[in-house]
């Protein structure tokens, strides 16, 4: 029994994981795209930091991402 639950718990925290990478890079792509200009150097790569980092911690990752990349160019 206690083992079942284990094993949903464990289901839902990689679902929530994946739901919020996959949310933060195509958050990154739009703004990337659209929000930026085009010869701006603020642009965060899409790559397996930023999919881990928008995963862990989701949106407010995603604006720590781009608040870095901001602090490097000053």
């Amino acid at each position: 029994m206690r083992n079942g639950k284990m094993k949903k718990k464990i289901t839902g925290l990689i679902l929530h994981f994946f739901a919020r990478a996959v949310v933060g890079m195509m958050l990154i792509f739009i703004i990337n795209q659209w929000v930026l200009p085009a010869d701006s150097s603020i642009n965060v790569g899409l790559n397996p930091v930023s999919f881990l980092t928008s995963g862990t911690l989701g949106i407010p990752g995603v604006c720590l991402l781009y608040g870095i990349t901001f602090y490097q160019i000053l």
